[in-house]
């Protein structure tokens, strides 16, 4: 199995700058380059990578993406003088040109391939390039928005050709269109291109009618181009994770890629002197957790943008941080996205229903092209235009184990799991003296004493997560959560798998968030904290089981806020969910509650299971569902009606704009 994070980078790709005077281009400077990596030094980051070498591209690797005559253009730029040089420049856009500037472009290229060599070829799991010139402006024949060489796709098309990749998903959360990207695979259904971009109705820069909604792709890449344009300034955590919830992921899991590449540009984050936003770094974190499930967990971040170098910095590191492993930050502070974010998520699902089966059946959705432009109130321009202030990411402790498991003696485990087997601490003593025995399963009682030690060490983090065999996961899940709420804990997400009565009291304090997915219907919901979903075996339960997380369990559970999720798979759970369902649900879920999750299984359940369970608490491949098929009408109306009863209390459940003349109003918070 594929460990390890690469890190690439070259100081000598921060040896070019602007000669000349140049507005737009001042911004581009070698310390983006300098500052991120010293964060990662700082911060023990860099040291815990793979640091891979850089190569110079070649020129076949370049005509991969370039027309011959743009190659032998740029290769002449060595030998020029600083007015040629000037004149050169002036062909293009938004760029500039400097002697060693087709060095360090070759460098930029031959880094990012490195990176995906030692991703496919299972040297490491993961990685991060940090590069520069950046990439993703670039097109066929010209150079644009400070990129000389197209670095992501060139890296798309190498993979293809070189390791045989089939799919190739393409994440840009850079704050300006790559429409080099686009351009370069618009009709191409073997990638999948997604961008958010600001564009406020095609006032900013690329300025394309291109950028809009409705560009879906040409001929037969028509649906593979997902374009989502943020239509005002000002956007925040909330609006960047209703964008992945609610557009990015469902599309991403059916379309079930191969290799994820993402075009870090982090210009989307606060502070930034082009994008206004104001996503906080540690949003990034999330971001790539969420992505990680994805292809085997083959994911590339290749730097593009970012131009405040504190939050350029710290955006980085929390980048490479969740792809360490390490858990993120808890999500707090969340709002409901703003009417401006969901008028754009509602027209994107408008244009993709004929194209993707999590679209078609969905309600409500209107198409009005962005490029109709719509009042928008001053005061939302002038406040995003005020200097941002944010607290630095919080640390974000790594318990010393991983893992740990309470199972019979005879269950295999892998080495990296630790067998909690160990005497019982003194709130594990006082939690069993105060159980009642007489309401419990016979046989459970003994093995209650092992699993609330595991809970002790969660909470107290010494242990990050963990899963127990138990002879009655409802009645566990009773105790287990009366002791986890008695340990201090603030909130408890119970996401539960199964038939019949929810096995906890559910009360409306909030304490207690209960998410149940079933086959048969719920006869009564406990509370307001009560979620039960419906699908029926229908022999798509991939498809559905999944629409179910991405569209209900992660909005709510990341509005929800929980201290520590409780994953519990009950009676009849096995005939709701398969093992590879299971696993996506509880890599994802880690997001949640700084890592801290608990597994219950039945203590019969097979050896797949657990192994599945086991590998994915411990941060191991998710196995792939392969390519989702068609959603049943009546499961998709089940999460609908769910979503749609629901969303007023979880503004992250919503997907459409009440009215435009809502625009900038945000829900309260969560």
């Amino acid at each position: 199995m594929a460990s390890g994070t690469a890190l690439v980078y070259d100081e000598e790709m921060t040896r070019y700058k602007l000669l000349w005077v140049d507005p737009t281009c001042k911004i581009e400077v070698p310390e983006r380059l300098t500052v991120s990596y010293a964060a990662l030094q700082q911060h023990g980051l860099a040291q815990r990578c793979v640091p891979l070498p850089v190569r110079e591209a070649t020129d076949q690797d370049i005509l991969l993406a370039h027309s011959e005559e743009y190659l032998e253009a740029v290769k002449t730029t060595p030998h020029l003088s600083l007015e040629e040089l000037m004149t050169f420049t002036q062909q293009y856009g938004d760029v500039y040109f400097h002697p060693n500037i087709y060095h360090c472009a070759k460098l930029a290229v031959g880094a990012t391939l490195q990176l995906v060599d030692s991703v496919m070829t299972a040297q490491v799991r993961n990685g991060v390039a940090l590069v520069r010139p950046p990439g993703h402006h670039s097109q066929r024949s010209e150079a644009n928005g400070f990129c000389i060489f197209n670095n992501v796709a060139i890296a798309t098309l190498y993979a293809q050709k070189r390791h045989n990749v089939k799919r190739v998903l393409i994440v840009d959360w850079d704050i300006h269109h790559g429409q080099g990207l686009q351009y370069c695979f618009e009709e191409d259904p073997s990638v999948l291109y997604f961008s958010w971009h600001r564009y406020q109705h095609q006032r900013f820069w690329p300025n394309l009618r291109d950028s809009d909604f409705d560009c879906v792709g040409k001929a037969r890449g028509a649906g593979f181009n997902v374009n989502l344009p943020w239509n005002k300034v000002g956007m925040d955590n909330s609006d960047y994770l209703s964008a992945f919830f609610h557009v990015l992921l469902p599309v991403a899991y059916e379309f079930c890629p191969e290799l994820v590449l993402v075009s870090a540009g982090f210009d989307s984050a606060i502070g930034d002197p082009e994008g206004h936003m104001r996503a906080t770094p540690d949003v990034f974190a999330h971001l790539t957790h969420l992505l990680m499930p994805l292809a085997g967990g083959k994911l590339c971040a290749i730097l593009e943008g970012g131009y405040n170098l504190t939050s350029l910095a710290q955006s980085v590191c929390q980048t490479v941080q969740t792809l360490l492993g390490d858990p993120a930050p808890r999500p707090g502070g969340l709002t409901g996205p703003c009417e401006s974010a969901l008028e754009s998520v509602q027209c994107v699902r408008a244009a993709h229903r004929q194209y993707w089966a999590c679209f078609k059946h969905t309600v409500g959705l209107i198409v009005e092209p962005s490029t109709k432009l719509c009042k928008q109130e001053e005061e939302e321009d002038q406040g995003a235009e005020e200097e941002a202030q944010w607290q630095e990411p919080p640390p974000r402790p790594n318990p010393p184990i991983r893992t740990a498991a309470v199972v019979p003696p005879g269950a295999r485990l892998p080495d990296s799991c630790s067998r909690e087997t160990g005497s019982l601490s003194q709130g594990a003593e006082e939690a069993l003296r105060n159980m009642d025995p007489a309401g419990l399963v016979e046989g459970l009682l003994p093995s209650l004493g092992n699993v609330f030690t595991l809970v002790d060490k969660i909470v107290t983090k010494k242990v990050r997560n963990g899963l127990a065999l138990v002879p009655d996961v409802p009645s566990a899940v009773s105790c287990v959560v009366q002791k986890v709420l008695a340990s201090g804990t603030d909130r408890v997400l119970l996401v539960f798998l199964g038939e019949g009565e929810v096995p906890v009291e559910v009360s409306d304090d909030g304490r207690v968030l209960v998410l149940q997915i079933c086959t048969r219907e719920v006869e009564k919901r406990k509370s307001q904290y009560h979620v039960p979903v419906c699908l029926e075996k229908t022999g798509r339960i991939a498809s559905a089981f999944i629409h179910a997380v991405l569209s209900l369990v992660l909005p709510v559970g990341y509005g929800f806020n929980p201290g520590l999720v409780l994953l519990a798979l009950g009676g009849g759970g096995g005939g709701v969910v398969g093992v590879e369902q299971w696993a996506q649900l509880t890599a994802l879920l880690q997001g949640l509650a700084q890592g801290q999750t608990l597994a219950l299984l039945q203590q019969e359940s097979g050896e797949e299971i657990l192994t599945a369970t086991v590998s994915s608490l411990l941060g191991g491949l998710t196995p792939s569902l392969g390519p989702l098929g068609a959603l049943d009408p009546l499961e998709v109306q089940e999460v609908e009606t769910q979503r749609h009863r629901l969303q007023d209390k979880w503004g992250l459940l919503r997907t459409a704009a009440r009215s435009s003349s809502a625009e900038g109003q945000r829900q309260p918070p969560i």
